[in-house]
C-alpha cells in the first residue's frame, strides 16, 4: 500500500504513545479482614477482569472463593497487560499497605485490581477497569468489597476444602477470632451475578451458632481498601 503525501505527513506528524511509570500503594481499611495475594494489573480499556452485573468467570471465581489469581495472571498476560502478581508475598493484614511499580504504562490504559477477602465464602476486593491519568501526580480511590456471586454466603469453616470452586464453604479465618462447629447463615445465593458484598454477619458463638465469623471482628463496612496511585513526570 502507499500512502499519500497527505497522510504520510500525519503519520510521520503523530507524537507516539507516550509509556508512563505508576507507583501504587494498597492499604487494608479493615478491622479484621485480611487480603489474600492481590493482582493489580494495567491493560486496554476494552478488557475487564469483572464487571459488577455480570456472571463471574471461572478466572474470578477462583480468586473469589480460594484467592487464587493464576487464571486472572493467565487472562491478562493474554492480552499484554502489565502487571503486579502479589506485591505482599502473601495475605495483606488489616491496617497493613504494600506497595508496587508498574512501568511502560501506555497512554489510554486502564487499571484493575483483584484479591480475595478472608473469611469470606466468595467476597473479593477490586477496582474495574480505571482510566489512568495522563497528568502526572497522585490519586486515591477507595476500593469496595464485591461478591463473586458464585457461592452461598454460609459462613461456615471448611478449611483447604472450602476453597475448590463449587465447594461451599470459607477456606480459612487468619489471624483471631475464628468459630467451628456453625450451622451455617444460609445455603443459597440469590443474586448470582457479581456485585457488592452484603458483608459477614457472623455472631459470638465461638463453638457452634449460625457462623464460625465472629461479628465483632470480621463484619465491613465499605470501602475496605484504598489504592493511591502516583503517576510519573
Amino acid at each position: 500500500m502507499t500512502l499519500k503525501p497527505l497522510a504520510l505527513a500525519a503519520l510521520l506528524a503523530a507524537p507516539a504513545l507516550q509509556a508512563q511509570t505508576l507507583t501504587l500503594e494498597v492499604t487494608n481499611l479493615t478491622q479484621g479482614i485480611y487480603f489474600t495475594p492481590l493482582l493489580i494489573t494495567a491493560h486496554d480499556s476494552q478488557y475487564h477482569l469483572f464487571q459488577s452485573g455480570t456472571d463471574a468467570s471461572p478466572e474470578l471465581a477462583a480468586m473469589a472463593e480460594g484467592g487464587d489469581i493464576s487464571g486472572l495472571v493467565t487472562i491478562a498476560n493474554s492480552i499484554s497487560a502489565i502487571s503486579a502478581e502479589n506485591p505482599a508475598a502473601g495475605l495483606l493484614a488489616p491496617a497493613a499497605s504494600t506497595s508496587a511499580t508498574l512501568e511502560n504504562v501506555t497512554e489510554g490504559m486502564v487499571l484493575s485490581l483483584t484479591a480475595m477477602i478472608l473469611p469470606s465464602n466468595d467476597g473479593f476486593v477490586g477496582l474495574d477497569s480505571w482510566p489512568i491519568p495522563s497528568e502526572p501526580g497522585t490519586y486515591t480511590i477507595n476500593l469496595n468489597a464485591y461478591d463473586a456471586g458464585t457461592e452461598a454466603n454460609d459462613e461456615v469453616l471448611v478449611a483447604g476444602a472450602g476453597g475448590a470452586p463449587g465447594t461451599p464453604g470459607m477456606p480459612a479465618i487468619p489471624g483471631t477470632g475464628g468459630g467451628s462447629g456453625a450451622t451455617g447463615v444460609t445455603d443459597m445465593e440469590p443474586n448470582a451475578k457479581v456485585h457488592i458484598h452484603r458483608g459477614n454477619l457472623g455472631d459470638t458463638n465461638a463453638t457452634g451458632g449460625i457462623s464460625d465469623v465472629d461479628s465483632r471482628i470480621h463484619r465491613w463496612l465499605n470501602p475496605v481498601a484504598r489504592i493511591t496511585v502516583t503517576v510519573a513526570e
